[in-house]
């Protein structure tokens, strides 16, 4: 089964979730701004993408303007701070096995098929 992290007013999300549907696979779609991904949950996907966390954060959010640009986040920190702000996580993420990617661009997906 593939999991994806995924916000549906996104393009980019909705383009990777449709590559997902079409391959046929089984599909488990989480909305994670409704249903954010727990603390353990986050560190085991950064695990399978073999990034830092900080690799994840969207910088053009308005929260991370006002609350983060600037300052001296450690990498551990980034984590807590993600499973509370969801908004910040990059989107979407691809979860497969014990790989991960993200679907920036949507292709990215298809090494996971």
């Amino acid at each position: 089964m593939i999991k994806i992290y995924h916000n549906p007013r996104c393009s980019k999300s909705r383009q990777t979730l449709g590559l997902l549907e079409d391959s046929g696979e089984e599909i488990e779609v989480i909305t994670y701004l409704t249903n954010p991904p727990t603390l353990e949950e986050l560190k085991d996907i950064v695990d399978k993408l073999g990034l830092p966390v900080t690799y994840l954060v969207r910088r053009n959010e308005s929260i991370f303007k006002e609350k983060f640009k600037n300052k001296d986040i450690e990498e551990e920190e980034w984590f807590q701070i993600l499973v509370d702000n969801p908004i910040l996580i990059e989107r979407p993420i691809i979860v497969k096995g014990g790989e991960a990617v993200i679907g920036r661009p949507p292709e990215n997906v298809e090494k996971l098929l």
